[in-house]
């Protein structure tokens, strides 16, 4: 029989331990989890192993490679998205096809009597046993109800107290024969217990639970994971420890030195080529990871520390983690229930409260006292800025102190009496927010212009019209718990690297200025705003022909900021227009991809039924726009740039057309056909506006529905976008189909491969070498072109652990086969 071990979830309550590890790989009695799982697995003689991988992937292919070290045969199954457990189970069933197989997590430590699991199994004549399992505390669990058979009669997931009928748990231990597969959608998301088990039970299919008895830790939580090394330590769970117990309950690997006037009180545990020096105290269910050094009179207690880690003297740990490559200087203090992230700095006698966590490649200062979560999550950034500003989770990792400081900060670097213009999108975290960073800058002498709730290029025009800078604050697109803090130039544009730079350094050392009693700056509240951008947008744009058009267009507002401006313009643009979602809605201040795609739908049902020319739909902020032909078929945000392009570049027939290198080739045709000229730009938004802005560019978009009208500015618009399709359109006379239809089709594949940052450049090293003889392009990342014309482009993210990969070829299958080869170069660079 055959396994399956599932080591794709991401871990996410186990954060900051997982933020750069995925959890199958956390050290439990330093050897990760799911090598427990898989020694377990081979004592039962389930050596043909299916490992399935999705979160940093390469990281759990690289640490076990083919299994050989452990006596065993692996194979790995990697989802390109979360499958649920079904759906990547699913997608390791060409392996499991023959016979039944076993399914067990990854992340889970266990000692169960898997040969007596699979005898009940086949005694049954079961489709699918399920292995339960009695806990105090179901809450976290599936709980379950068999009969004396052992049939399964129900399931409920994740109860409340009001709906525990059972301490019988679900361990996501499962025995099945592979018919199940016939119960799962390919490539889609589908879970065993929500969606299969009921499908298999309303057909009356034979599904068992067998009740085990021994160890059982499902490894979900801070807590768990601490109780696990515990549990190890003190013997209640079967597992193998690496190393000789040299007196009861102490455990020392090889390798490690240990001071014969060090203090050891066990159980624990001290790595391989540990050291641990004369006058440490090593007390109870304390785990030292490999190549640890403790330092003299230091004090551990409780603790679980990771690989390569430096405890240096009189530091004092008790019931903490801490993570690889981390450094706990001298005298430091780390109390109950802290977790510090790997590769941290911890100065010396600095003081970290119970239950912090601090994330990945932080410091903290020597001498600091840290009673709140250093929550940022960088990832490796050089500094606090992501694609867009400032972001991260409201009130966890963006806070009004956070805000304060950057404010502050951001004050700091410019003149004193300076104006800044402030403004926010209409959700109410981005309205408190925003009053933070306003009494920072009044505090630090700065002058301010606040535009309250205004659409994204409005706060961008206002801010161009003579102030210093500008800081928008919004909530980030797709993501309705987290905010963008957005600062902007004297232009209106996204802070330049050097600017943001120049910010972080300030940030950074903390040396904000602070304004004398009579410098306290000024708050000021413009009117009129939304009459003068649109007078504005009307003098800039062509709108030739409009009025005599008749045009008729359906204008959704999506219930964001962008109708606040549209009264004014669409009366003067001389449109029939019919607007829908006109409304601010504060409870939506962003909307996920799945909301605006039923808004476009509902919005093409809308054009087809009233015969309009064509629909447009604002992204809440105003700053993109999507588009509908007049049949309602909605144009693809990658095909709505050929369209604008094209209708732009015809009438111009001259200039340049600024996009980012993953547009597809095809848009280089549309250009020369009419005379125009791409330039290719990172995929930066800052890069694509300075290019904008030079003289003979005539448009600019970066295939998101992002699109720059240099006439009017050099930022993302979509009123100014509007404006001028609506006058193209007018003076065409020709449909957005009619245009669409006469532009070939790209074939351009997109993906995502997980990649830690201690790899990152070694995989473009990798793809440099790989490319050999072929073209290679380092705009932005690295494009290969191959001969016949087909690219691929390799860019490291600069603020995740991910590399993204575009392909394009003639058709979708030699996109997807040239995705399918690099995708491996990216995934496998040590090879």
């Amino acid at each position: 029989m055959k396994a399956v071990v599932m080591a794709g979830g991401e871990g996410t309550r186990l954060r900051p331990m997982t933020a750069s590890m995925p959890k199958p790989l956390l050290p439990v009695a330093n050897r990760p989890i799911m090598e427990h799982v898989l020694r377990l697995l081979k004592r039962h003689g389930l050596t043909e192993t299916v490992v399935t991988v999705q979160f940093l992937a390469s990281l759990v292919k690289n640490y076990f490679g083919d299994g050989e070290e452990l006596g065993m045969e692996l194979t790995y199954a990697n989802e390109e998205k979360p499958l649920g457990t079904a759906g990547s189970v699913k997608n390791a069933e060409a392996a499991l096809r023959d016979d039944a197989f076993l399914v067990i997590s990854g992340d889970a430590l266990t000692d169960f009597d898997l040969t007596d699991l699979i005898r009940f199994h086949r005694e049954r004549g079961a489709m699918v046993t399920v292995c339960l399992t009695r806990v105090p505390n179901p809450l976290e669990f599936g709980i379950t109800i068999v009969d004396d058979e052992g049939r399964v009669e129900r399931f409920l997931e994740k109860p409340t107290w009001g709906q525990v009928f059972s301490d019988t748990v679900n361990t996501g231990i499962y025995v099945m024969e592979p018919e199940v597969f016939d119960y799962v959608d390919p490539d889609v998301p589908v879970d065993w217990s929500g969606d299969v088990f009921p499908r298999l039970m309303k057909e009356g299919r034979p599904i068992y639970g067998y009740i085990a008895e021994g160890y059982w830790e499902d490894v979900g939580t801070h807590e768990s994971y601490v109780k696990a090394q515990a549990d190890v330590l003190e013997g209640k769970v079967d597992v193998e420890i690496d190393g000789f117990e040299i007196s009861p309950g102490v455990w020392i690997a090889e390798g490690a030195e240990v001071h014969p006037d060090a203090k050891l009180r066990g159980p624990l545990y001290v790595g391989d080529y540990a050291k641990v020096e004369a006058g440490a105290d090593l007390r109870e269910h304390t785990v030292i990871g490999s190549n640890v050094v403790v330092k003299a009179d230091a004090f551990l207690h409780r603790a679980v520390i990771h690989d390569n880690v430096y405890i240096g003297r009189q530091a004092n740990l008790r019931g903490c983690v801490i993570g690889k490559n981390t450094d706990i200087m001298r005298a430091a203090r780390i109390e109950d229930g802290a977790v510090i992230g790997d590769e941290c700095m911890v100065g010396e006698e600095s003081i970290i409260q119970g239950n912090v966590r601090v994330y990945p490649f932080k410091t903290i200062e020597a001498g600091a006292f840290v009673n709140t979560s250093v929550i940022w999550e960088s990832r490796g950034q050089a500094n606090l800025f992501g694609a867009r500003g400032v972001s991260g989770i409201l009130n966890v990792e963006i806070t009004p102190e956070l805000a304060v400081r950057l404010a502050g900060a951001y004050a700091t670097t410019l003149k004193k009496n300076s104006t800044v213009t402030t403004a926010r999108d209409h959700s109410r975290g981005a309205r408190a927010l925003k009053r933070a960073v306003i009494s920072a800058l009044q505090a630090s002498a700065i002058d301010v212009r606040d535009l309250e709730n205004v659409p994204l290029p409005v706060a961008r025009q206002q801010t161009a019209r003579g102030s210093a800078g500008g800081i928008m604050i919004r909530t980030t697109p797709g993501v309705p718990d987290s905010v963008d803090i957005m600062f902007l130039d004297e232009r209106g544009a996204d802070l330049s690297r050097g600017g943001q730079r120049k910010l972080d350094r300030v940030y950074a050392r903390q040396e904000y200025r602070r304004a004398f009693p009579g410098e306290i700056g000024d708050l000021r509240f413009p009117a009129s705003v939304f009459d003068a951008y649109t007078g504005s947008v009307l003098r800039a744009v062509d709108t030739r022909g409009i009025a005599d058009a008749g045009l008729k267009i359906v204008v959704d507002a999506a219930n964001g900021s962008a109708g606040l401006v549209l009264p004014s313009l669409l009366g003067r643009l001389g449109v029939d227009a019919l607007t829908v979602n006109p409304g601010l809605d504060e409870g939506r201040p962003t909307e996920t991809t799945e909301e605006r795609r039923a808004g476009l739908v509902r919005l093409g049902e809308i054009v087809a039924s009233s015969r309009a020319a064509f629909g447009v739909r604002f992204d809440p902020v105003g700053e993109r726009l999507a588009l509908v032909d007049e049949r309602g078929h909605i144009i693809e945000d990658h095909r709505a740039l050929l369209v604008m392009l094209d209708l732009i570049a015809a009438e111009r027939r001259s200039g340049r057309v600024a996009l980012p290198v993953t547009t597809t080739r095809i848009a280089e045709q549309v250009a020369a056909y009419h005379g125009t000229q791409v330039e290719w730009t990172t995929t930066s938004p800052d890069d694509l506006t300075r290019v904008s802005a030079k003289d003979g560019a005539i448009f600019g978009g970066d295939g998101s529905g992002g699109f720059v009208i240099p006439e009017f500015g050099s930022v993302f618009d979509a009123t100014a976008a509007f404006a001028r399709l609506t006058g193209l359109v007018a003076r065409t006379q020709l449909s957005l189909s009619q245009i669409d239809a006469r532009i070939p089709r790209a074939h351009v594949l997109q993906r995502d491969v997980a990649t830690p940052w201690a790899v990152k450049g070694l995989v473009m090293r990798r793809v440099v070498e790989a490319a050999g003889e072929r073209s290679v392009d380092t705009t932005d990342g690295v494009r290969v072109v191959e001969p016949d014309g087909r690219w691929v482009l390799v860019l490291p993210d600069p603020a995740e652990a991910v590399t993204h990969l575009w392909a394009e070829g003639p058709d979708d299958d030699a996109a997807a086969e040239l995705l399918d080869h690099w995708a491996t170069v990216v995934d496998n660079p040590d090879r």
